[in-house]
């Protein structure tokens, strides 16, 4: 197991060939992520390491979850992490772009899930991400900019490939919550579930996890603060990812 390993109570995720290292949204959207719907197929969308497909598949007993990638050396990880892992014959991984694939696979998906790229292109590189030129559209540059994945070309895909009855969930810097949810009503999907999430008692929220369907429902929003101090974790967070991290 290298350094840099990521070690959760059922798998192990490798994460030295992805720019982008396995943080809390992408935990918190793995486990938040509703399944009562018992999803047969599951998409992850901009899959990185593999982590969301790789907790779905812990989860549920869907059996078609796949996961498209862009970059060469995230897809190249993620479809190794996907064979090393307990649920291999469930979990498959492409190499394309969102639009390439929305146009050529007919499939419909139960779940859909996503952690996108957040920062716009057009805020300052250097305020971001220490000083890295974006102009070099590095990995890591691709992975966290919008220009990777707009929102918009997100929610046309996922009209294209939700089933009607699926769900969409997605995480983003709450911040936006508001323009995405205007957005994606102009393709007919209404949010039904949102968590706003915040650090400790006294911090801003800083994002948003927002389930969509094709269906107007009533609209629930809760709260999950994260810490009530310095690793000292609230009930309702470790309750939310006790079944992954290994000192939960």
């Amino acid at each position: 197991m290298s350094s840099y390993s990521f070690k959760f109570k059922q798998f192990t995720v490798e994460q030295d060939r992805c720019a982008m290292k396995i943080g809390t949204d992408a935990v918190l959207l793995g486990a938040w992520t509703s399944v009562e719907h018992n999803p047969f197929a599951v998409l992850d969308i901009g899959a990185g390491t593999g982590i969301l497909s790789l907790m779905l598949a812990q989860r549920t007993n869907a059996q078609l979850i796949e996961a498209i990638e862009i970059d060469d050396d995230a897809y190249e990880q993620c479809a190794d992490n996907f064979e090393n892992s307990p649920w291999s014959d469930r979990l498959f991984c492409y190499h394309a772009s969102l639009l390439e694939y929305t146009e050529e696979v007919d499939d419909k998906y139960d779940s859909i899930v996503c952690n996108p790229p957040f920062y716009s292109p057009t805020l300052p590189a250097a305020s971001l991400l220490k000083g890295e030129n974006l102009d070099t559209k590095s990995s890591r540059q691709k992975a966290r900019f919008q220009d990777a994945m707009p929102f918009e070309h997100l929610v046309y895909a996922v009209s294209k490939l939700l089933s009607e009855n699926g769900l969409f969930s997605v995480v983003i810097p709450f911040n936006e919550e508001k323009r995405f949810i205007e957005l994606a009503s102009k393709f007919n999907l209404f949010p039904s579930r949102i968590l706003h999430v915040k650090g400790d008692s006294h911090s801003n929220i800083k994002r948003s996890l927002i389930e969509f369907s094709f269906q107007k429902r009533e609209l629930s929003i809760s709260e999950l603060i994260i810490e009530n101090g310095r690793h000292n974790y609230t009930e309702d967070y470790i309750n939310l990812t006790k079944d992954f991290y290994l000192k939960m």
